[in-house]
């Protein structure tokens, strides 16, 4: 039985995850190597609970056992010793991955569960960094966590159905809908809407419409709630980018190809809502959306 969460890495999807089992009773360690990270996770946590709290989904003494239930620590020996389920959430970067895996295998006991919320990177790949590759699997939650119902349960090469079944189970346990899917680059989420975005991109590089056109035909016409170069803003344009070298790399297909306008970009630090500034400008305390300056019609 999992009762024991540790979350590796405290940002956006980190802190979200452990909100939520630790509002649906779980014992959660949320393990950072940052101080100051951990902090402002709980802030965050404290700022999103006293949110549910306002509008009538959460009680006070339902927020203050929530965070009662969460633990921070900054060294894996001591956050993932009681672990049965260690869930990353760390920057979508292989590399990284890769050795917090490995470290993960040496911490966490021999029964507990390895999982990742990679939206894109192989997670047969992360598990032959282990040793228990039976127990490796992809648990990739939705932004914002506690509100989005879907989490992508993905299978590795040599994930088990008992692995794949407990996590199937914790997933409604958390009042998500859990769709299993097979490893391949991508997963199904991304590899569906990355070439969307991409393409999107595309259109506003070569001139075809314009930023706020282009998402108003996708809001109005497609029935999206928000505009494919918004939804880019809000994931980050780094991710974006990301994980289109992901489906790039992996199936060596011209279609998965990265606009240049992305790339330049990305380059430029301009990565969305997390600088300020993407397609979209972002000003403290306004709720206004406001096409960049670089991209308004002269």
């Amino acid at each position: 039985m999992i009762k024991n969460i540790s979350v590796i890495g405290s940002g956006t999807m980190g802190n979200g995850i452990a909100h939520t089992f630790a509002q649906f009773g779980f014992q959660v360690n949320l393990v950072d190597i940052n101080s100051n990270a951990l902090d402002q996770a709980i802030k965050t946590i404290t700022k999103n609970l006293d949110r549910q709290v306002s509008k009538g989904t959460l009680t006070v003494s339902e927020k203050e056992a929530t965070l009662k239930n969460i633990t921070t620590y900054t060294t894996f020996e001591e956050g993932v010793s009681n672990a049965d389920l260690v869930l990353e959430a760390a920057t979508e970067n292989i590399d990284l991955k890769l050795n917090i895996f490995k470290d993960l295998d040496t911490f966490a006991p021999e029964s507990a569960i390895l999982a990742s919320n990679t939206s894109s990177i192989s997670i047969t790949q992360i598990a032959a960094a282990t040793r228990r590759g039976d127990k490796v699997i992809g648990m990739h939650f939705m932004n914002p966590v506690p509100v989005m119902k879907l989490v992508e349960v993905i299978r590795g090469y040599a994930t088990t159905d008992e692995t794949t079944q407990l996590i199937m189970c914790l997933s409604e346990k958390l009042n998500k809908t859990p769709v299993e899917v097979n490893d391949y680059p991508g997963f199904v989420a991304n590899r569906i809407l990355m070439p969307m975005i991409n393409e999107a991109i595309y259109t506003l590089y070569e001139g075809v419409a314009g930023v706020r056109e282009i998402d108003t035909v996708m809001k109005l016409g497609m029935a999206h709630p928000m505009g494919p170069l918004q939804l880019a803003d809000f994931i980050g344009l780094d991710v974006c980018l990301a994980i289109l070298k992901v489906l790039h790399d992996g199936f060596g297909n011209p279609k998965y190809a990265p606009c240049p306008l992305l790339v330049n970009m990305v380059a430029a630090g301009r990565k969305g809502v997390k600088t300020g500034e993407g397609f979209y400008q972002y000003l403290a305390g306004s709720k206004d959306l406001i096409v960049s300056d670089k991209f308004k019609k002269s």
